[in-house]
């Protein structure tokens, strides 16, 4: 059970760095001086991660 959420925790960091890295991307290729995408992309990944780790704990407890 604790290497389930090890793995999650794993998984956190990979989504939110690759959405970080996509949106830094995508302001570079748009020439946007302020971050958008990057915040946007990071807050939307987190808020799937954190959804899918109350519908994944939220199983184990039944």
């Amino acid at each position: 059970m604790l290497w389930r959420y090890a793995g999650l925790a794993f998984q956190m960091l990979a989504a939110i760095g690759l959405a970080l890295w996509l949106g830094y991307l995508l302001d570079q290729w748009l020439g946007i001086r302020f971050p958008a995408f990057m915040i946007i992309f990071s807050l939307l990944a987190l808020a799937l991660l954190l959804w899918r780790i109350v519908k994944d704990t939220s199983k184990h407890d039944r």
